[in-house]
């Protein structure tokens, strides 16, 4: 009887010691810096989220948490880093819905998989998107553009990111929810392409909020309609495209928090812990309104839920629109 309880013991023992492997690791982390790459440059909106939650992990966590900027190829170059590093949790990606979502929906050549390749940790700030015009231009509301554009079969301009960014995306769900024609010019970035509607070389641009709002504050850019769900705070006299019956063009951009597939629950926890408490913070709350961006906190479930439907929603509008990106 002794000797069968005794091999009981030892049948159960690596079941036991597997099942304590979780809390160790989560009792044990993190012991070293942890890394955030940034699939952007320095500077921006993404590389403000980043660095303002490295601030508040290192108090979280008690370790050091480095930025590293890992730009090119709409992002797929710091993306595909963070895939493909080791899933102990000592490697995040910070990076916006482009990444996650638009990206994969519009290009064929993507080497990860948003869903299978990464933990979709948490969604941590909204990021407006704002339909901006020149101050002097001919279209005073969004109705005076809706009506030039149903009368110009051509396609009124817009500026874009380049083909397959958001802004393009975002621009062609609203042709095809107003039942307009737009055509879509491609510029280097944001910068590049708000220049261009200051300058005059193209009549309007669908932007982040965050990098539009400075130029509409200093009377540089006029606010046409914002896309989210309601008005934002930042210009609550602009009305959001649902207002004028196109609701359908709802459209907001997010920045998010991701891991490496397989990265143990416990450590998940400890970073979602964390995460969740520096989105409390006044430090970070207050940065991120400066920035034009919406704090918010949405666990893993509702993150792979909304990456989920954004990318069947992008998919849909891209074939609709013709979306071709090589």
């Amino acid at each position: 009887m002794q000797r069968r309880a005794l091999l009981q013991l030892l049948a159960a023992a690596p079941l036991g010691l597997g099942l304590g492997t979780g809390p160790v690791l989560a009792d044990g982390y993190p012991d070293k810096a942890l890394k955030i790459v940034v699939p952007f440059g320095p500077g921006g909106a993404t590389d403000l989220v980043a660095r303002v939650l490295a601030e508040r992990l290192h108090a979280q966590l008690g370790q050091s948490v480095v930025v590293d900027n890992r730009p090119g190829a709409s992002t797929m170059i710091g993306a595909n880093a963070v895939a493909r590093a080791p899933a102990d949790g000592y490697t995040l990606l910070v990076s916006g819905s482009s990444t996650y979502t638009v990206v994969p929906a519009l290009r064929n050549d993507v080497p990860y998989d948003p869903l299978k390749d990464f933990d979709l940790l948490a969604v941590v700030a909204d990021a407006p998107m704002v339909l901006v015009v020149r101050p002097d231009s001919p279209y005073a509301t969004l109705q005076d553009l809706l009506t030039a554009a149903a009368a110009d079969k051509a396609g009124l301009q817009y500026a874009t990111f380049g083909p397959g960014s958001a802004p393009h995306l975002l621009g062609e769900m609203f042709a095809l929810t107003a039942n307009i024609k737009l055509s879509a010019v491609p510029y280097r970035g944001s910068a590049q392409a708000v220049m261009g509607v200051m300058g005059g070389e193209i009549g309007m641009a669908f932007d982040t909020l965050s990098s539009s709002l400075p130029h509409i504050q200093a009377g540089k850019l006029r606010a046409l309609a914002v896309f989210s769900a309601e008005r934002v705070p930042q210009l609550p006299d602009v009305p959001t495209v649902a207002e004028s019956g196109l609701a359908d063009a709802t459209f907001s951009g997010w920045y998010a928090v991701a891991l490496p597939a397989g990265t143990p629950a416990p450590v998940r926890a400890r970073l979602s812990d964390a995460l969740r408490t520096a989105l409390a913070s006044e430090k970070v709350r207050s940065t991120l309104d400066q920035g034009a961006l919406l704090p918010v906190f949405l666990d893993e479930a509702a993150f792979r839920q909304r990456t989920e439907a954004e990318i069947t929603r992008f998919r849909d509008v891209a074939q609709r629109a013709q979306i071709e990106v090589e």
